[in-house]
């Protein structure tokens, strides 16, 4: 992970709240950050938010999505490789594997992309349930 800011950290080192991630993390990846958890949370407005193995996560009956600065790129966590292979034309031109996407800190994810994705994990999660 990269070099965080040891400002808003708890006691253990792990960030209580997404707030707290991001305030550790430097400005760049941060903006980047920011616009991928305004995305996320505009597509399942019905999702948690919250911290999971010290990354921000987003839960909808279930674990959704999540995302991570890192030393050199930020990471989209899409914990499905079904919806990850369904937009597989669509992600070409990143670094893809398993569950993950990782992207440069200066280029945004688009939203559209994030988007549907988003929803295509909520749609997986909501059928499971039944």
């Amino acid at each position: 992970m990269i070099a965080m800011k040891k400002t808003t950290k708890a006691k253990t080192g792990v960030h209580k709240n997404v707030d707290a991630y991001l305030a550790d993390v430097p400005d760049v990846p941060r903006a980047t950050l920011e616009k991928l958890r305004k995305t996320i949370k505009a597509a399942a407005p019905k999702a948690t938010e919250g911290i999971s193995y010290q990354i921000p996560v987003y839960k909808h009956l279930g674990m959704l999505v999540g995302f991570a600065a890192f030393k050199n790129h930020c990471s989209f966590f899409v914990m499905s490789y079904d919806v990850l292979k369904a937009h597989r034309e669509e992600l070409k031109q990143y670094d893809v594997d398993k569950g993950t996407i990782r992207f440069p800190f200066n280029k945004s994810l688009p939203a559209a992309l994030v988007r549907k994705m988003v929803k295509a994990r909520v749609a997986e999660n909501e059928a499971k349930r039944g």
